[in-house]
């Protein structure tokens, strides 16, 4: 294939995809002529036709698709398209037709690779890195698995020197990449219709370890063993680099970090949850070792607005709160929940969770239903499918997975009708969860939680 930079065309086949939204991005910020197609129009799409990139919503062959030249043309796909008209038109008129993970993989080859991986964790840790690598002015880009609230966007150009990537585990992605420096936050079991069991997915990661050049520079969360040498992180146990002391005071949460050689005594933010500090443990220490003073590393801890769909918070007057978060897997929902009920212990929580995927519904049945047992009342929607059919999967069910559940309080709703249901119900704290289309949900009820009595006008918002 060509070099990266002698192409003048970048189509996208699934550009509203996340991680294929911050590569059309980058490409849109060189110069080049960026265009693709999705196959609904949403949020992510609109943001990036108003700046400017061309996105068709039908898979028909079109005139600007038949102008183009294969000689200064890259088609870019995700493995989630498994059939499309558009993508056989380039393969049949041989085109360069490669997928996210390989381009991403071939512009971490020039820069120093930050990498993230983990089956939970990756983007809010990627995207702290970002954060503090843009409040340290490092020349770096990003490309993150999620919206931050402080670049308003998954992608970032304040140079070169540096990329911070979020590693997908997903169809082997981070295989392709390659990373000087890394984080590998879990290993949980999850995408077993790629992997199979969990032990091939902790061989996985692994691999993806291998790649790092230097014992220091790879960082794994303690207690995960990934068959080599590396520097270790956790929180409120001793470790490499480590957090303790965690505190709320008036919704913000203090800690102190350690580093193998000094205390750095109270680290403030707003961002709730122990899993969340954490994530900040390792973002610190990486940046640490990048040769950021702790200076610059508190004040860009303290101004972090989060990421939206990760724990986003909402305190209202009235001593309400609603949550929302993008969890899909019982380790997640546990983490989530877990948090609230630590720094919330005597208030009523009603979940509204949306299952994704079949396969990952029928894989951890159990463990969701462990998961959401934790709370107080429970409305369980329909399984978004993504790329799955539901005859694939017979018997898998919103209904077969309530069964399975042994709150007293507990019901299944599809999505059209879970609000009227939400705002029937009594509750101190609401928590939306799931990884589908249940965020269309946040805006009617932030919306309803505003203008409702038990509110005043102005809620107090976190992320």
């Amino acid at each position: 294939m060509n070099n990266l930079e002698t192409y003048q065309n970048f189509y996208f086949v699934g550009i509203g995809g996340i991680g294929m939204s911050a590569l059309a991005r980058y490409f849109h910020a060189s110069g080049k002529n960026v265009l693709g197609y999705d196959k609904t129009n949403t949020k992510l799409t609109t943001a990036l036709m108003n700046e400017g990139i061309d996105i068709v919503f039908e898979d028909v062959i079109n005139e600007k698709i038949t102008s183009l030249q294969k000689e200064n043309t890259l088609i870019i796909y995700t493995p989630a398209i498994k059939k499309l008209e558009i993508l056989d038109y380039f393969n049949e008129n041989k085109f360069e037709v490669l997928k996210r993970a390989k381009v991403l993989g071939l512009i971490t080859e020039n820069t120093d690779c930050i990498a993230v991986a983990g089956t939970h964790g990756k983007t809010t840790t990627s995207t702290l890195v970002s954060h503090l690598c843009k409040e340290a002015d490092l020349p770096f880009s990003c490309f993150l698995g999620g919206i931050s609230e402080n670049f308003k966007s998954n992608f970032l150009y304040n140079g070169s020197q540096y990329s911070v990537v979020e590693a997908d585990e997903y169809d082997r992605s981070f295989l392709n990449l390659s990373p000087d420096w890394a984080v590998i936050t879990s290993t949980d079991a999850d995408h077993l219709d790629i992997y199979g069991d969990k032990n091939t997915i902790e061989e996985g990661f692994k691999q993806f370890a291998a790649l790092v050049p230097e014992d220091k520079q790879l960082f794994v969360r303690k207690g995960i063993e990934i068959g080599r040498a590396h520097q270790t992180y956790a929180v409120n146990e001793e470790a490499d680099y480590y957090s303790d002391n965690l505190r709320m005071d008036h919704d913000k949460i203090y800690f102190d970090f350690h580093t193998p050689t000094e205390t750095i005594k109270d680290f403030v933010w707003d961002v709730p949850g122990i899993h969340n500090v954490e994530n900040a443990t390792v973002a610190l220490a990486i940046l640490h070792n990048l040769g950021v003073d702790f200076e610059t590393l508190k004040k860009a801890i303290a101004n972090f607005k989060g990421i939206k769909r990760r724990y986003t918070k909402h305190i209202y007057p009235s001593g309400k709160i609603y949550i929302d978060d993008y969890a899909h897997h019982p380790t997640e929902i546990n983490a989530v929940v877990g948090s609230i009920k630590t720094f919330y212990p005597d208030k009523k929580l009603l979940v509204v969770f949306q299952p994704h995927l079949f396969s990952r519904t029928r894989d951890f049945a159990d463990g969701f239903a462990e998961s959401l047992d934790n709370s107080d009342e429970l409305i369980l929607l329909d399984i978004y499918p993504a790329r799955e059919l539901q005859e694939n999967f017979e018997g898998i069910t919103s209904d077969w997975l309530l069964e399975k559940v042994t709150l007293n309080k507990k019901e299944v709703s599809n999505l059209s009708d879970a609000f009227n249901k939400i705002k029937e119900k009594e509750f101190d704290i609401l928590l939306t969860v799931g990884a589908g289309n249940i965020d269309t949900l946040y805006d009617p009820i932030c919306e309803w939680m505003d203008g409702n009595s038990f509110s005043a006008t102005n809620a107090k918002v976190f992320n």
